[in-house]
């Protein structure tokens, strides 16, 4: 019994998830219910049809049709289990079977409205696709013989594969591919074909057949086998690792419910259904990491393929990297060396350390690392290792070992890591100087520019504190002139100006460097023609110096009361350059996005790791600082890169790229900055700064945005609300603070142009009252706002007219709207008493119970033509109210009334204004 009440807890818990939206969660509580109840509980047909309405929701339409044939075996004619799997098999487009059942529910239930515009649609769809079938499968016939006929001429063949390529995509086309078994013809093409298009038109085909589709792809693994995918993965040209690695990816996408997208997650219960294969798949990827014989590229690709599926809890695959001895086999990968070849070696590129590192980082296990890995992988481990007793002492001998270049090369590196912390930064500068010195002498210009690096990292170990400087004045321009040097000259490998780089990023934390670097115009093309290419590698050189030159960097704030603390406590205080001043630094990020960096943040944002992801965002949210130049962000593809960074990444780099997607938002046009999806996509990064761990500055920048959004379509307005925006931005209108009070009330202005937040305002809650009161703000622009939003309620709601009495002292805020000194909150406050009086004679007969007939009486013959809007809106206030014969209409002009005082104020005041201008 007592199951059986955990297993109906269970499904309640899953109806209160599904009711606030929470798919996943309401999925997880219905498996747990299914589970639980196991085959004999009377519910366990309701816990198949909920967990599939979840999957509907998710648009996992295959796993929706499973749980309702589940549904269907326990009770076979029950008509919301047969609708629920007709819209399941809609989704997936097997429409003659949604058809079908359909029609079993329609004859169970057929009073159901929504089941007979079901069948309706679906009646139509099968009789278009009957059409369409015959012409997709006559054109698939066509293009299939063209395709494989070597007869043929090439480039006949090539577009026959393109087309299948591009047919395949449609799920109708992808199905009777299938059926013909086109995926085995491929696997026997490519073992013979040449041309490279037609390959990987067919590499890319197998993909769309495979793509969201469990059935089709375990028909392709269990034809072609996992190894045969491993094969074309193994390849020297890129394009071809690309198109294996996606077609890969879509396999596991497949299993877990993922998709291509980056904030995209894979669903529990399908992870667990389909354990057996993705254990199988990044089983074999991960075995095949270290295999000598393939080559680097489709190294890097496995590796890549393992980062970015690792890391996901529903897949539990983070332990069994560990089970399977994954970290060494990653650390095996750290340990090679492009110049150091032996027979065992294995094929790696420029950026295959910088990738294994990235993903030993992402599976947050503290590993011992090689000494050569120390720069790349997981610093705070390394640091552990070179503190141990002796293990400096034995880099520092390595690194004097001038018979073996390659020994010197590697302690290089591994000084530049080390120096990492200020500690360490003392010890090599009292014990290895020397040294560096000493090799930066070298002929060998890998060693030099390594040991250059260093001399550079010891040099800047005072970071931001113009007081600290450990060499002699002047050296560290020196060593910034010698980085320079190896960063522009021509004919030097990109390796060698790849260390100049880095070196360049310790160096511009000096103030005296970032000024002559930003008038060097070579140095800053050199950086930017550095990020060309695929290489990883250069990210945090190029980057890093970047921030620095924006000052992007994270800066301590120092609380006055503290700094005097620390002078009577005789500590020492950080001293700013003047340097640093702000007008220095704008004119700087100005330079920057002037020489194009834009397309050079764009390219390396490509980057699988989130601390590099952080200092992009923090360049991009610093030139988004200068309204110049987000336009030249916008234009060069910064909008669109930002996106992913404010969703994916460390807390302060997702809201780096927030507040630098607020600041477009505000001054470009939302059509421009964020055409078509991403109007909506933005929407949530945004909202995400509406957070009290945001400055004032963060939540005021969001709103803007959003109110510029918000002004777009109903269409973002329903994304907002969606979101739960609409409370998140209320919150904002009982700030203290103007800015942001201001900043709310003109976002909730616009939002309150949905149907849907009208509704919100009919509710029983207290927003028409407060909006009411804020009308009132001694701050024109609030109450602007405040006063617009009530206009827009006003006339689309009779409730929310009637909710204006709810205020206490309603009748002094329409004294306030009629005799406002604010022309603009004058008139829309007496558009309210207008729509007030349209909405029906028991309200009309309210207000003009009240002295509001003779206010509106004087504002109707005041003459003043600031005031001419409101002027005529009064006018037509009085026509209304004669209309319901509330106040007599008479053929004589009528007898102005008493004017009031305060309009007699304004008469007055503005008399007095003409007196002086004649004087």
């Amino acid at each position: 019994m007592e199951l059986i009440d955990e297993a109906l807890s269970c499904k309640e818990k899953g109806n209160e998830a599904f009711k606030a939206g929470d798919w996943e969660t309401a999925i997880s509580e219905y498996t747990q219910a299914i589970k639980i109840g196991g085959e004999n509980h009377k519910d366990l047909s309701v816990f198949y049809k909920n967990r599939a309405a979840c999957f509907l929701k998710t648009s996992h339409f295959e796993s929706a049709d499973k749980d309702c044939k589940e549904a269907l075996k326990i009770t076979p004619s029950d008509p919301k289990a047969l609708f629920r799997r007709a819209q399941a098999l809609e989704g997936l487009e097997k429409f003659e079977e949604a058809y079908k059942c359909a029609r079993d529910a329609w004859n169970a239930d057929p009073n159901n409205k929504a089941l007979q515009q079901l069948l309706e649609r679906l009646h139509g769809i099968v009789q278009d696709r009957v059409t369409q079938h015959n012409l997709t499968s006559n054109k698939v016939t066509q293009m299939v013989q063209l395709a494989f006929d070597f007869t043929q001429p090439t480039d006949k063949r090539i577009t026959a594969m393109n087309n299948i390529h591009v047919l395949a995509r449609e799920p109708v086309a992808a199905d009777i591919l299938f059926k013909d078994g086109i995926y085995g013809r491929i696997q026997r093409l490519l073992k013979v074909e040449k041309n490279t298009e037609i390959i990987l038109s067919g590499i890319r085909t197998i993909g769309e057949i495979c793509n969201k589709s469990v059935e089709r792809t375990q028909g392709v693994l269990k034809e072609v086998g996992i190894p045969w995918f491993l094969e074309i993965l193994d390849s020297p040209l890129e394009e071809r690792v690309n198109a294996a690695q996606h077609c890969m990816q879509t396999i596991l996408n497949t299993f877990s419910g993922m998709e291509n997208k980056l904030d995209s997650k894979p669903i529990k219960a399908l992870c667990d259904e389909h354990q057996k294969e993705i254990d199988t798949l990044l089983s074999c990827l991960l075995y095949s990491v270290t295999n000598p014989t393939i080559t680097g590229l489709a190294r890097d690709a496995i590796v890549q393929l393992i980062t970015r599926n690792i890391h996901h809890t529903a897949l539990s695959w983070a332990e069994r990297l560990v089970e399977l001895k994954g970290l060494w086999r990653l650390m095996d990968i750290c340990s090679e060396l492009e110049e150091y070849k032996y027979e065992s070696a294995m094929n790696i590129t420029p950026s295959s350390r910088t990738i294994a590192a990235v993903c030993l980082a992402r599976s947050k296990v503290r590993v011992t690392v090689a000494i050569t890995s120390l720069l790349l992988g997981p610093l705070d481990v390394g640091n552990t290792i070179v503190s141990r007793e002796g293990i400096l002492q034995m880099i520092l001998a390595m690194a004097s070992m001038e018979e073996d270049p390659l020994q010197q090369k590697v302690a290089c590196e591994c000084l530049v890591a080390a120096a990492s912390k200020k500690d360490k930064a003392k010890s090599i500068i009292n014990q290895g100087i020397d040294i560096l010195k000493k090799l930066y002498a070298s002929k060998n210009e890998a060693i030099k520019v390594r040991a250059l690096v260093g001399l550079c990292k010891l040099g800047s170990s005072g970071g931001l504190d113009a007081s600290i400087r450990p060499f002699a004045d002047g050296s560290t321009k020196k060593l910034a002139e010698a980085c320079r040097r190896f960063l522009i000259k021509p004919g030097k490998d990109k390796d060698i100006r790849k260390w100049a780089a880095e070196g360049l990023s310790y160096l511009t934390l000096d103030a005296e460097v970032k000024e002559k670097l930003i008038e060097d115009r070579p140095a800053i093309q050199a950086l930017i023609e550095l990020t060309k290419g695929e290489d990883q590698s250069v990210l945090y050189g190029v980057v890093t110096t970047f921030v620095n030159l924006c000052n992007a960097y994270e800066t301590q704030e120092i609380l006055p009361e503290m700094l005097e603390l620390a002078k009577f406590a005789k500590h020492h205080i950080p001293e700013e350059h003047e340097l640093d001043d702000p007008d220095f630094v704008s004119k700087r990020v100005i330079i920057l996005a002037n020489e194009g960096i834009t397309t050079a943040l764009v390219a390396l944002s490509k980057t699988d790791s989130d601390n590099s992801k952080e200092l992009i965002a923090r360049v991009f949210n610093a030139m988004c600082g200068q309204q110049e130049v987000r336009g030249k962000v916008v234009q060069h593809g910064g909008a669109k890169v930002l996106l992913p960074l404010a969703l994916q990444g460390t807390a302060k780099g997702k809201r780096q790229a927030a507040q630098a997607l607020s600041r477009i938002g505000i001054t470009i046009n939302p059509e421009v900055a964020f055409p078509g999806q991403r109007s909506l996509e933005v929407v949530r990064p945004l909202l995400n700064q509406l957070h009290p761990d945001c400055t004032a500055l963060e939540n005021f920048e969001a709103m803007m945005a959003l109110c510029n959004l918000a002004s777009q379509s109903e269409t973002v307005r329903q994304r907002i609300i969606r979101e739960m925006g609409l409370s998140r931005i209320e919150m904002y209108l009982m700030e203290d603070h103007l800015m942001l009070r201001r900043a709310a009330a003109q976002c909730i202005c616009n939002l309150v142009m949905s149907p849907d937040v009208v509704k919100m305002h009919e509710g029983n809650n207290d927003k028409i009252k407060f909006l009411a009161l804020l009308s009132e703000d001694e701050d024109e622009e609030t109450a602007v706002a405040a006063s617009g939003a009530l206009a827009i309620l006003t006339s689309s709601s009779t409730k929310c007219c009637e909710k204006i009495f709810d205020t206490q002292s309603w009748l002094d805020v329409l004294h306030t709207w009629v005799a406002n000194p604010s022309p603009k909150v004058q008139h829309r406050g007496v558009v309210c008493i207008h729509n007030m009086i349209n909405s029906g004679k028991e309200i009309a007969q309210k207000l003009f119970d009240t002295d509001i007939m003779e206010l509106l009486m004087g504002l109707s013959q005041l003459p003043d033509d600031t005031r001419a809007k409101a002027r005529e809106v009064a006018q037509e206030c009085l026509k209304a109210a004669e209309k319901y014969k509330l106040i007599e209409k008479s053929d004589e002009p009528p007898r102005p009334p008493p004017i009031p005082d305060v309009f007699k104020e304004e008469e007055e005041r503005q008399r007095q204004e003409r007196l002086l201008e004649e004087s």
